[in-house]
């Protein structure tokens, strides 16, 4: 008897101690997701004190007008099929528009344009103060090819529906490049005088990879010994309703770029006829091949890439218990992980992404195909190499007789900072909460490619964002069917650029002791 109590009370000791460890373990999780506070979280409101000598207060007619530019670069087809296939009288077409609709940022004495590469873009505009480094802004005027039956309106028209202007580009990314120049004119007419010079770069082919304009863009300032402070470029967004537990909008500034890499898949086989086939043909071993790739996918690399730190910045504003599990990745993020990999707009971000886009074989119904191709796009996360990944796809296919070759590589780029002392990274931050003072901001990855990997010998400090507004529906859009942007967000989209122009004047990181330099 005396035994048993004694054993009864051990294990209600141990009991005990479990449960204090536990309580004391969970006592510390909620402390550190109370106190828990991520780099690059500087308050941003005083680029409101510090900067504000021309307010978006756009006129009715200013609104109007800079509605209807829009309207007519969307009409203008400069189509972008593949990298020798260009429709150069629409090209030389919008050239031509971009006087006409911004006359103030052609004649003002402060801007320089220049054609580059015959259809490219670059404007320098002068600043007064010598001493503070440039920045620069850039943006594409090419756009991909869209099927007119697929659409509910033809894609060309920017015909304005439901509050909305549908077409091709009215995303990707005429929006941009119309948003930065259509701010510079109004500040121009407004009197504006910049301080801090800066450059804007428009290419005409970044749709099928920027070598011919983006590319000779950064070639010629590179020419004239210029550095840049930073860059930013398309290649994220505002996400309304995409992040769960999170109540506000999601503002998320791509601080890197995941690569890309096409591979060819091959296999060669003796032909003969259908009536006597072998055992395996050419399109069934590649096909074997291709499904192992599908069903296995890359490992996952949450973590070790700036996914990370777009969900510590989250953490703060999202509901209990994801702000407990954000707040403690180095706890979570195995958990984390794997719910955002069941998701098809998250997983990218979790891995390098896999995905068979084209499969070549066959010459005729009754004889054996000789030859099967098939073409693996992947979209490489920063932290996986280009020979990690080869040696992982010969580990999945594994058979010798499947041939694979790169076909094209584009590597991921490194992560730009985003802490306290980021001047551009601040900066951007500091605009999107002038303008939507109610989203949260953070750093992410840019699932896609930019041309901003062209400027990467001028600047350190690469960036990419748009303040357009997207709803998880919306994201199929970009590059899909019934592209469209909404009117008011436009308007949100010139004024982030109005408000960047002058806070970029600063000469440095706003406190309220910290001067702005004099217009």
């Amino acid at each position: 008897m005396k035994n048993t109590r004694g054993k009864v009370k051990v294990a209600l000791i141990i009991l005990l101690l479990l449960l204090s460890v536990f309580l004391i373990f969970l006592s510390a999780l909620l402390i550190r997701t109370h106190t828990f506070s991520a780099a690059g979280n500087l308050d941003s409101s005083a680029f409101d004190r510090n900067h504000a000598n021309f307010a978006a207060n756009f006129s009715e007619s200013e609104r109007k007008l800079l509605l209807g530019n829009l309207k007519e670069a969307i009409r203008i087809r400069t189509v972008s099929h593949n990298a020798a296939d260009f429709d150069i009288s629409a090209l030389e077409a919008f050239g031509d528009f971009l006087p006409k609709v911004f006359p103030t940022v052609f004649s003002s004495n402060f801007v320089q344009h220049e054609i580059i590469a015959n259809y490219s873009h670059l404007f320098t505009v002068h600043g007064s103060n010598d001493s503070l480094q440039p920045f620069m802004l850039i943006a594409h005027l090419d756009v991909v090819p869209a099927l007119e039956e697929e659409w509910d309106v033809p894609p060309f028209s920017a015909e304005e529906k439901d509050g909305y202007v549908y077409g091709r580009g009215s995303m990707d990314d005429k929006s941009s490049l119309m948003g930065i120049l259509q701010g510079l004119e109004f500040l121009l007419k407004r009197g504006y005088k910049p301080c801090r010079s800066f450059y804007i770069g428009i290419g005409h082919d970044e749709e099928v990879g920027g070598n011919n304009g983006a590319k000779n863009i950064a070639k010629v300032l590179q020419s004239r010994g210029e550095k840049l402070y930073f860059l930013l470029d398309e290649g994220s967004v505002i996400l309304d309703g995409v992040i769960p537990g999170l109540d506000k909008h999601a503002a998320i500034i791509a601080t890197s770029e995941k690569g890309f890499v096409t591979v060819s898949l091959s296999v060669s086989t003796d032909t003969g006829h259908s009536s006597m086939p072998p055992k395996e043909t050419s399109i069934g071993i590649l096909a074997a091949a291709v499904s192992k790739l599908e069903k296995n996918p890359m490992p996952r690399m949450f973590g070790q890439g700036p996914e990370r730190g777009l969900f510590e910045h989250l953490s703060p504003q999202l509901n209990f218990p994801l702000n407990m599990v954000m707040a403690n990745l180095w706890l979570f993020s195995p958990i984390v992980s794997r719910m955002l990999e069941k998701k098809q707009s998250t997983n990218s971000i979790v891995r390098t992404t896999t995905a068979v886009t084209e499969f070549h074989a066959g010459v005729k119904e009754n004889v054996i195909a000789p030859f099967a191709r098939a073409t693996v796009n992947f979209r490489l996360h920063p932290a996986h190499t280009l020979d990690q990944l080869l040696q992982q796809i010969q580990h999945i296919i594994s058979d010798e007789r499947v041939k694979i070759e790169v076909l094209q590589l584009y590597p991921s780029l490194p992560m730009s900072s985003y802490d306290d002392t980021s001047f551009g990274y601040q900066l951007i931050k500091g605009t999107i909460q002038n303008v939507f003072p109610e989203v949260a901001v953070a750093p992410g990855l840019c699932i896609a490619n930019t041309d901003t990997r062209h400027y990467q010998k001028l600047t350190k400090e690469l960036y990419r964002f748009i303040p357009m507004i997207l709803k998880q529906e919306d994201l199929a859009r970009v590059h899909g069917v019934n592209e469209r942007i909404s009117i008011k967000n436009y308007e949100e989209i010139v004024k982030f650029y109005f408000r960047l122009l002058q806070n970029s004047d600063l000469s440095s990181l706003p406190s309220p002791h910290v001067p702005s330099c004099d217009l």
